[in-house]
């Protein structure tokens, strides 16, 4: 939904509201206004947080390392979530099922303070190929400026070959929030307690039936 049809939905309310407030009350333009007032801390508060951060970009530091070749990360398409990164290879490595290995990208970066890279798996390798990442999501902290490598595994049945600029993982640029540890003798009860590891879903245990 666009700002201004935001703007025409607030005008909206407000005159269905004010129409039955005169219907039932009597007093029809101090509701308007009331309902106008808070409608427009809504709008205010959508313009400033909501739009803003669609259009929101942030300036990602990539260095060439000396024996970086090819090409640097880019996202395939305008709505992609994730820059594609490209092995950085002097010739093709062969992984067996369940083998591991470190693929160099020939990159360092400097990643925007309060950010972090998610380094994530690429889809159609997983489902073609049975390749993904050991440690996925990995990440890139802030402070890092070493080589970016990922981590691959061969998930598959059979090998794999890792070729020099094969797009092998994806890199998405990601808000942090850094926590303040407080130490407390209690925590906050709720209905859920201390269930876990499917006690909301597949694998619960059933009730007990007297």
């Amino acid at each position: 939904m666009e700002l201004s049809q935001i703007k025409r939905s607030v005008s909206e309310i407000a005159k269905v509201v004010g129409a039955i407030v005169e219907e039932k009350l009597g007093d029809r333009s101090q509701i308007e206004d009331q309902v106008r007032q808070t409608m427009r801390n809504v709008e205010k508060l959508v313009a400033e947080n909501i739009w803003p951060r669609q259009a929101h970009s942030v300036k990602l530091r990539v260095r060439r390392l000396p024996h970086f070749h090819g090409e640097l990360p880019t996202y395939a398409t305008s709505g992609a979530s994730g820059l594609d990164v490209r092995a950085c290879l002097e010739g093709p490595v062969t992984l067996k099922p369940l083998e591991r290995t470190l693929i160099p990208t020939g990159l360092s970066v400097e990643v925007p303070a309060g950010y972090e890279i998610q380094v994530r798996p690429r889809s159609g390798l997983a489902i073609k190929q049975g390749v993904s990442l050991v440690n996925t999501p990995g990440t890139v902290d802030a402070d890092y400026r070493g080589e970016v490598k990922i981590i691959v595994i061969n998930l598959g049945q059979e090998a794999i070959q890792i070729a020099d600029q094969d797009r092998i993982a994806q890199w998405v640029v990601c808000p942090i929030v850094h926590a303040e540890i407080e130490e407390v003798t209690e925590l906050t009860e709720t209905d859920r307690d201390a269930g876990g590891f499917g006690s909301t879903g597949v694998g619960a245990e059933a009730p007990t039936v007297p």
